[in-house]
């Protein structure tokens, strides 16, 4: 979603949404909100999220809040965005976050490539096609390591972790467009 629902609310404040940043969890916060759950913790580690308990290693600010630029203190909540995702939105530590991340960063990457109005990279958007060629040659193709003719269902298996690499490999992609489109480095 390009911005929280409209009848929510923030999960921290209980009230209507100011600077919305939406977290990798999928989850929507105030910025200045989220900010202050991750002062109240540890600096040195990202926050978990208030409703799923989930590290927030992004905290994506919605296009209505980076503009409010203007404001001083949506400024500087903006900038304290900025760096809690240079400091923890380098990727996240796990294979298991990676996974729990993978449908949030889908969902968004294939609505942002058919959205129009948004333009991706040139870069991402070959890789993600080399990527996409490559991985449909493999399982279309008769050549596998575990052929499905004598393993059966077995050997549907080396697919679907070709299949699964693949989309890990374009969100990671993707999580490193938005690191860099909202203000990481």
């Amino acid at each position: 979603m390009e911005s929280p629902p409209a009848e929510d609310f923030c999960s921290i404040c209980h009230d209507d949404f100011t600077l919305p940043c939406q977290a990798n969890c999928s989850h929507w916060f105030c910025g200045s909100c989220i900010l202050r759950v991750w002062h109240h913790g540890s600096a040195l580690q990202p926050c978990k999220c208030p409703i799923c308990r989930r590290f927030i290693t992004l905290l994506i600010p919605t296009d209505a809040a980076v503009q409010e630029l203007q404001d001083p203190e949506a400024s500087r909540v903006l900038e304290n965005i900025e760096k809690y995702n240079r400091t923890f939105g380098g990727g996240p530590s796990s294979l298991t976050q990676r996974l729990r991340d993978l449908p949030f960063f889908i969902r968004r990457m294939i609505r942002e490539l058919m959205d129009p109005q948004r333009s991706l990279p040139l870069v991402f958007r070959v890789r993600m096609v080399f990527a996409m060629i490559l991985s449909a040659i493999y399982v279309l193709s008769p050549v596998d390591f575990v052929p499905e003719g004598v393993f059966g269902l077995v050997g549907l298996l080396d697919d679907l972790i070709i299949l699964l690499i693949v989309f890990l490999h374009l969100a990671t992609i993707y999580r490193s467009v938005l690191v860099y489109r909202h203000g990481g480095s």
